[in-house]
Order: structure tokens, then C-alpha cells, then sequence
């Protein structure tokens, strides 16, 4: 019976492409070969830029928080939905 190596690699952190990646190395030259060639490539490649900001977001902050503060818009808790129409943006309430 074929002994199994100890996974160096936390596959359910991977994309899609890097899973079948190491799956096509584990096939082509072994589990234990292939598994430490994909962490030592997987160690070379830049590590993915997390953006934690939506942009669309902070738009309409920047946009509605000075009516805010001057009194003129309130958001009660619940919020509204912003919708697209016929040339003009509908808000209303979030129906529950």
C-alpha cells in the first residue's frame, strides 16, 4: 500500500487554477515531488492585493454624509434601496 505524505499545502486556500496545477504535478512526478514543487512555486508567486474598500460605497458616503451632518437627509435604521430609473435614482425603503 503507497504511503500518503502529509499535505504541506492548505488546498482549500487555493483558486481554482492552483489546485489543478498541483493536482497535474502530483499526477506527473509523484505526490510527495509534486506537492513540494507547488509550495516552492507557490512560494515565488506575488501574493494577491485584498481590496477591503468598495468603491461604490465610499461614493455615496462622499456624496450624501455633508447632507447629513447639514440636517437636510436622515436614514432612519433599515436603510433604503438605491435604484436606477428613467434618468433620475430612486430611493425607497427596504421592505421586510
Amino acid at each position: 500500500m503507497a504511503r500518503r505524505s502529509v499535505t504541506q499545502v492548505d488546498e482549500g486556500t487555493l483558486t481554482k487554477g492552483q489546485r489543478r496545477k498541483l493536482d497535474a504535478l502530483r499526477k506527473s512526478v509523484g505526490e510527495e515531488i509534486g506537492e513540494r514543487a507547488f509550495a516552492a512555486w507557490l512560494s515565488t508567486q506575488p501574493k494577491p492585493v485584498i481590496e477591503t474598500v468598495d468603491h461604490d460605497a465610499a461614493l455615496i458616503v462622499d456624496t450624501l454624509w455633508p447632507l447629513v451632518r447639514e440636517g437636510s437627509l436622515a436614514i432612519p435604521r433599515g436603510g433604503y434601496l438605491l435604484r436606477r430609473g428613467r434618468h433620475r435614482l430612486i430611493c425607497e425603503p427596504v421592505r421586510k
